[in-house]
């Protein structure tokens, strides 16, 4: 048996935290390390190890139709707002000019991508592009395949191009005959929009040819008879003649129900898109033709799921193509792809592996930190690495910190996520949770992964959805408004939400003294606080179940400067460093305390370096 003894009489001690990391949301708070803390809105990463109170925001515009906002996106500087069932041409500099490109959006979140100058727009409902001009439907002017070539007219000939499923016209090319005027197109029954054809003449031009006046068609068994022979080609095994005809096909919604997307193509280019989210087709995506995205060969898709389950979004590492499901927990929600060529040079997709994990959760929570997609799965905000592809499971939470907080939030599959400077952010049932990419830390309690971001979260600033302008992160409500928040740490002015104070506050874990059972007397604290023209800190102590205020710094931490004066916080000091801040308590017998350093002033900076407490613990021979 071993012993070991604690002196008799009063013995005082300290303890300082020098490095404050982030929230932890999912420990109690006596179970928390006493670098994190258990409740600390509004607070943020400042330095790495030191905190301070967020940035607020402004309210910088509030939609025409007063809809909710439902996106953001920008080309060359224009900004599109998706608020409601209306697409405005937002002016940046102007922020009460508003100009209506379009009224008959889907009420919903919608995805943007930018490819080659164009802006493309999903809603679920249309499938729209922006030229920085004017915003029309991608089936207004689609690609125009050549299906076959080489087609003699009578028929037969070789298979060029796939229909595209945004258009019903197609065209057909024919090695022309000397005799023959009726020539035979692969499909019959079509519709009443006009035939047209051209015809390759001797000096090697192409020459129109119109419907009613150099040729007839014969819609029902779709045939085309010339007035007179086109001939034979002038340059030996040239087609030479082209006909491009249309027929209705129910294709277009497979594409303009879509929601989500990604770019992807052989190698990992750039140079296709991948859309998916019909909810019509949950299992189903597709992929557009080669740098045109006007084009969606009715070729192009992949059955991912075969049971009813829906792709929620994508992951792009390296040149691999890996795709998100939802479904239960434990199956294979992600199916890995790998693009490559066939012998005809034909772009395909084959699936090379399927994992096994958490499902994703949120369509518009998908983002890069770094090269590591994240993504929000109903356990929590989740990676897959690289290294995970070749395998058959894949368990890389990133947020364990406040996974208890991400499991029980509301609305979660209208979650958005974007990536600003260092940080994941994301909006979840009205708050935001922000993960920081400068702070990653291995949990000993959680051997499943091999390290977590330190987490930080602000309540209730109910944030639709997110985006990041310039220096600037901004946010959409339901209500219409817009809102970016300040960028300028060291002006006061930051530090205010549309002019109200904001309450930020560090709660320190539940501290117990050097053995837990025995009543403690608190004697003195000291915080190391940001020294700013205006700040202060309030410390409150939670003692027995109740909140009390034990110390208020004042003026102490400020210094003077010409650039901001306040008369009623003027002070003459000019030491711009941290200050020590000392404050003599008396919390008597006590197993535990809790302290809470606070500011909700207007208009005040506030950052944490340091806290220190000092303490009295009675002595006694005990043995064990």
């Amino acid at each position: 048996m071993s012993t070991f003894s604690i002196p008799a009489g009063d013995s005082k001690y300290t303890k300082v935290s020098e490095y404050f990391r982030g929230v932890d949301l999912n420990n109690s708070p006596s179970n928390v390390d006493f670098s994190r803390s258990p409740n600390a809105p509004n607070m943020i990463r400042d330095q790495v190890g030191k905190v301070r109170k967020r940035m607020g925001y402004t309210t910088v515009a509030t939609a025409t139709n007063g809809g909710k906002i439902n996106g953001v996106h920008e080309l060359d500087g224009k900004r599109l707002v998706h608020a409601g069932t209306a697409l405005y041409l937002w002016a940046p500099g102007t922020e009460t000019e508003w100009t209506e490109l379009s009224a008959d959006m889907a009420d919903a979140i919608s995805d943007a991508f930018q490819f080659d100058g164009k802006l493309y727009i999903l809603d679920g409902a249309h499938f729209r592009v922006y030229d920085g001009t004017d915003v029309t439907l991608v089936s207004a002017k689609p690609y125009v395949p050549t299906i076959i070539i080489s087609r003699a007219p009578s028929g037969g000939g070789t298979a060029y191009e796939a229909l595209n499923m945004i258009g019903n016209k197609w065209t057909e090319a024919f090695l022309g005959t000397a005799t023959d005027t009726v020539y035979q197109l692969t499909t019959t029954d079509l519709d009443n929009t006009p035939v047209t054809a051209e015809v390759l003449n001797s000096s090697g031009d192409w020459v129109e040819k119109t419907e009613g006046t150099h040729f007839t068609v014969n819609r029902g068994a779709g045939t085309v008879t010339f007035t007179s022979a086109p001939g034979e080609s002038p340059v030996k095994g040239q087609d030479n003649v082209k006909i491009t005809a249309s027929k209705d096909r129910e294709t277009l919604s497979n594409i303009e129900k879509c929601t989500i997307h990604t770019v992807y193509g052989v190698g990992g280019s750039a140079d296709r898109v991948f859309l998916s989210g019909n909810s019509d087709k949950p299992g189903f995506d597709w992929y557009s033709g080669y740098e045109d995205p006007s084009f969606w060969p009715d070729t192009g898709y992949t059955k991912v799921s075969r049971d009813g389950r829906k792709v929620v979004g994508y992951a792009i590492l390296g040149s691999t193509l890996a795709t998100c499901m939802d479904g239960d927990d434990g199956e294979r929600n992600v199916v890995v792809r790998q693009g490559s060529l066939d012998d005809k040079g034909e772009a395909l997709f084959k699936i090379t592996n399927t994992l096994i994990g958490e499902c994703a959760a949120a369509p518009h929570s998908f983002a890069y930190m770094g090269k590591e997609p994240v993504f929000l799965t109903k356990a929590g905000v989740y990676a897959i690495t690289a290294e995970e592809l070749t395998g058959d499971k894949y368990a890389q939470e990133r947020s364990f910190f406040i996974r208890n907080a991400l499991r029980d939030a509301t609305g979660i599959a209208d979650a958005f996520g974007v990536v600003y400077r260092d940080f994941y952010v994301l909006s979840v049932g009205g708050d935001i949770y922000l993960l920081d990419g400068q702070q990653k830390t291995y949990e000993k309690n959680n051997p499943y992964s091999a390290y977590q971001y330190e987490a930080y979260f602000w309540p209730a600033l109910n944030a639709r959805c997110l985006w990041v302008e310039g220096d600037a992160l901004c946010f959409g409500k339901v209500d219409g408004t817009i809102c970016r928040f300040a960028v300028n740490v060291d002006d006061p002015a930051s530090y205010n939400d549309d002019g109200e104070a904001i309450e930020a506050y560090w709660e320190t874990s539940d501290f117990s003294g050097k053995v837990m059972f025995k009543n403690k007397t608190v004697t003195a604290i000291s915080v190391l606080l940001a020294a700013a023209v205006l700040t202060g800190v309030k410390v409150d102590a939670l003692k027995k179940g109740m909140w009390s205020q034990v110390y208020e710094s004042g003026e102490k931490a400020r210094y003077f400067d010409w650039g901001y004066i306040d008369f009623a916080k003027f002070v003459f000091s000019t030491d711009r460093t941290p200050h020590t801040l000392v404050g003599k308590v008396k919390i008597k017998k006590v197993d535990k305390v809790r302290f809470r350093l606070k500011n909700s002033e207007k208009n005040e900076p506030f950052g944490i370096y340091s806290f220190g407490i000092e303490w009295k613990e009675p002595g006694s021979n005990y043995k064990h």
